[in-house]
């Protein structure tokens, strides 16, 4: 079935979507995600629920992130109706909904890590696929197992210029750098289908690649990417990740300091952000359960380039749940 031949069953409400840019400046009014409603204005239902987790306590360089939600909401007041790359108007094909953010604990990691955990396990239980707008990189865990509990252990695709695998900092074994080691010791994640895009930079030893591998993870790097193209890396995602239920996270670390450079731990030689989102158009004969975006730090951004950049992921991602959403109901 093609995107153009996607359309919501008769059975369903049509669905809510965003404010008519026509009728109020695009400037004006909330800023929910793409001017969409708030999920209590959709009868506390939604097909797809964008939700905030406000939580930078795990990072180890710089903060910030906690505040990237409400940035990338903010950019993306400019996101419209139609997504032209996808042939499909996501907001009329299923009902996506700001569900706001979940409020977290920003001096206890381990409280935090169980909120995040309760609240999006209760917002799967409505029926809802997520779209969630960290805060840092540790809040995968918590939704991770979210995740296994209701489709049991998920494929993984990682855009990260880090592995995200470490064993613990500073003794801590919950942080920006370890959700995906506690994935697998914790069985949440199909380890034949685990992979990892953009990573790049200096590590603390070749250990870590090693370790890494031992857990399942396959790595496209950032510059496997330039040298062989997305088509070719897409393709491959796809055969690894074949018809399991995927969930993709996203650190907008992923793209080069010069497509974002409002994040926490930059590294030089990055993706770009066109490159970043036609891997994602490509994904649209995966199983997405859900996805996350991350480690966006408004801070140390200018012109709202990485809000910008991480709307746009979001929107993709988006997208696609919807486009999914609406062939299942045929």
């Amino acid at each position: 079935m093609t995107s153009s031949e996607i359309h919501p069953s008769d059975s369903v409400p049509t669905p809510r979507g965003p404010v008519d840019s026509s009728r109020v400046p695009r400037y004006a009014g909330p800023a929910t995600f793409a001017r969409l409603p708030r999920i209590d204005e959709t009868g506390g239902r939604a097909d797809v629920a964008v939700v905030g987790v406000p939580f930078d306590t795990g990072v180890s360089y710089r903060p910030g992130a906690r505040f990237g939600g409400n940035a990338i909401r903010e950019a993306s007041r400019l996101l419209r109706p139609y997504n032209p790359a996808q042939d499909a108007a996501p907001f009329a094909l299923a009902q996506v909904a700001d569900a706001g953010d979940i409020a977290v604990n920003p001096f206890d990691i381990d409280e935090a890590v169980e909120t995040v955990q309760e609240a999006a396990g209760s917002l799967l239980e409505t029926g809802s696929r997520l779209m969630t707008l960290g805060g840092d990189h540790t809040i995968a865990l918590p939704l991770l197992r979210a995740m296994a509990r209701k489709h049991g252990p998920v494929a993984l695709l990682h855009f990260d210029a880090h592995l995200d695998t470490w064993d613990t900092y500073f003794g801590a074994a919950y942080t920006h750098g370890t959700p995906f080691r506690r994935a697998v010791e914790e069985g949440l994640l199909d380890t034949s289908a685990l992979s990892h895009v953009g990573t790049r930079g200096p590590l603390y030893g070749k250990r870590d690649l090693d370790d890494d591998a031992k857990m399942g993870f396959g790595i496209v790097t950032a510059a496997d990417v330039m040298r062989r193209g997305v088509d070719e890396v897409t393709d491959q995602l796809r055969q690894r990740i074949g018809s399991r239920p995927l969930y993709v996270s996203v650190d907008i670390d992923v793209l080069d300091p010069a497509h974002a450079p409002g994040t926490g731990t930059p590294e030089a030689g990055g993706l770009t952000s066109r490159e970043l989102l036609e891997i994602l158009r490509g994904l649209s004969d995966c199983h997405l359960v859900s996805a996350d975006l991350v480690e966006v730090a408004p801070a140390y951004d200018h012109a709202e380039i990485t809000s910008v950049a991480a709307s746009h992921t979001a929107y993709e991602l988006t997208t696609l749940m919807t486009r999914q959403i609406a062939a299942a109901r045929g």
